[in-house]
């Protein structure tokens, strides 16, 4: 039987490596909205950032990593059968190291586009940012594709009824609330809270599917479930 009180323990640890993400993405990117190159996300306030700001929001994704570490592997006790849990276990591995790749690729184009611009290439900024970026965007791909797949088979998982939450919980998944979310962010009016929710979309999705499980758990606290 699955250890509730250290699952719960773990999905806390989780949502503080939510945190520590989610702060690092509203760091990077909170400002001015206004742009002129094709990129939206190289904006006049991503300029004018101060360098403390990305290395700050660097530094955080190293304790962030290891807090969804924690609660990541430590989920996978919901699980029933052990192969399934080991499938899972893996995937989580493989999926983790885009996190850091993704968060530093983002900062490294956005710190140097900021420095350009305010240390007179202000006229080459742009066009050297988006080409740093075309040229690595395959580093974008790569890392969705090894970043996808936990999710995808731990809605399955739950979908067939292969760990101890209900089939309704399929809806509690990072991808489901990142596309709802997404959803929301259409509606919002151009705004620096706009840009920066929408640059922390997978954190904010994390937050939630850590929480509904803490939640879920915290309700069913006192049942018991067999994992086989």
């Amino acid at each position: 039987m699955p250890n509730y009180k250290k699952i719960a323990l773990a999905l806390l640890c989780g949502l503080l490596g939510c945190v520590c993400f989610g702060v690092g993405d509203w760091l990077m990117l909170y400002g001015d909205t206004s742009y002129s190159g094709t990129i939206s996300w190289l904006t006049t306030g991503a300029a004018q950032i101060a360098s403390w700001r990305n290395n700050l929001a660097m530094v955080l994704a190293f304790p962030g990593i290891i807090l969804y570490g924690i609660a990541l592997f430590v989920i996978g006790e919901l699980i029933k059968g052990e192969r399934k849990q080991r499938v899972y276990h893996y995937l989580t591995a493989f999926s983790l190291t885009p996190w850091l790749c993704l968060h530093l690729f983002y900062i490294m184009i956005l710190y140097g586009f900021a420095w350009m611009s305010g240390n007179g290439y202000a006229t080459a900024a742009i066009p050297v940012s988006e080409a740093v970026f075309s040229h690595f965007s395959w580093i974008v791909l790569v890392s969705e594709a090894l970043m996808l797949p936990p999710y995808l088979y731990w809605g399955w998982l739950v979908l067939r009824r292969h760990s101890v939450l209900p089939r309704q919980m399929v809806l509690s998944n990072p991808l489901i609330f990142y596309l709802a979310l997404k959803l929301m962010t259409l509606l919002m009016p151009d705004s620096a809270f706009c840009l920066a929710f929408t640059n922390g979309l997978m954190s904010e999705s994390m937050v939630l599917w850590f929480g509904s499980i803490l939640a879920w758990l915290y309700l069913h606290r006192n049942h018991e479930f067999k994992r086989t």
